[in-house]
């Protein structure tokens, strides 16, 4: 897949995504069209348009000039990095982006679940609104559905939920899209990966696991270096909502409604959540798509 920039005939810019061919059959693109086609919200990207000529397929969007959040959140010091990113700017783009899940489960005339919720996704417009992106996985539900079948996983390595890989955690549903969010917002806060293979300490490695127990403990989070008041409540705030949304067993983890909710909320309003059951993974498996068998490999054991 690439994607280019674009001028239509009336001078607008768009991002123009050139699909593989033989990628899928064509099940990507068809996933694409039939479920964004179907959108119109502030924090979902606006779909255009596509092309479809022999083996070529196109897909055109409005174009997000700052590119992916992907890029503001990563490296020794993201926050800096970014420019006008701070944790304000973060914790609005996680509002938005709950809202934009909150729109595709329960705002459409026929309820979307992504799939593929990761901050390569998240597109970011000229004001640092975040725009859900890349539908390809996607599936398209009908509304009396809670509970959806898959022939097989699907997904990217470090946000997918254990239940989409394995029928044994529960069943496939709109919560499956809530767990990669909230792996999403737990990186947003920390600044790093999840799953960091550069540190020393393998306590640390797993950024879930260690962050946990420094609130269980009533640690300093030690995320930002000196935070204001409001910050701190900020920072906590987003990783109490990260730890709800990646609880093993998905009748556990809040719907995006409940997300947007918590986000709004008053902090003291927000209990710590049980530990998630998953362990750190046995080997680093980063940004890693699949479509099969990959996950138990990703996650080394389940504790009891």
């Amino acid at each position: 897949m690439a994607v280019y920039k674009g001028k239509l005939l009336d001078g607008r810019l768009v991002a123009v995504k050139i699909l593989n061919a033989s990628k899928g059959n064509g099940e990507e693109f068809i996933n694409e069209v039939a479920s964004i086609s179907r959108t119109s919200h502030v924090n979902v990207v606006a779909f255009l348009g596509f092309c479809l000529e022999g083996g070529k397929r196109a897909l055109i969007y409005e174009l997000m000039p700052n590119g992916s959040l992907e890029k503001f959140i990563y490296g020794e010091n993201p926050l800096k990095n970014g420019g006008h990113l701070g944790l304000e700017k973060l914790y609005q783009i996680a509002i938005g982006i709950a809202r934009g899940l909150e729109y595709l489960h329960h705002g459409c005339k026929t309820p979307i679940l992504h799939f593929d919720i990761k901050p390569h996704n998240i597109l970011l417009d000229e004001e640092f609104c975040p725009k859900i992106s890349d539908f390809g996985l996607a599936k398209l539900c009908t509304t009396k559905e809670s509970i959806v079948s898959m022939a097989g996983a699907r997904g990217t390595i470090g946000y997918i939920a254990p239940e989409v890989f394995s029928r044994n955690f529960g069943g496939v549903s709109h919560k499956s899209d809530v767990y990669s969010y909230g792996m999403m917002v737990l990186e947003m806060v920390g600044g790093r990966r999840n799953v960091n293979v550069a540190v020393d300490h393998s306590s640390e490695i797993y950024f879930p696991h260690w962050i946990y127990k420094r609130l269980e403990q009533d640690e300093d989070l030690g995320l930002h270096g000196d935070m204001t008041t409001e910050e701190g409540e900020i920072t906590r705030k987003m990783i109490l909502v990260g730890l709800w949304c990646i609880q093993t067993d998905p009748s556990q983890r809040p719907s995006m409604s409940k997300v947007v909710e918590m986000l709004e909320g008053d902090i003291e309003g927000l209990e710590i959540p049980p530990k998630p059951y998953l362990s750190s993974p046995s080997r680093p498996l980063l940004d890693s798509s699949i479509t099969s068998t990959d996950f138990l490999d990703y996650v080394s054991a389940i504790k009891p």
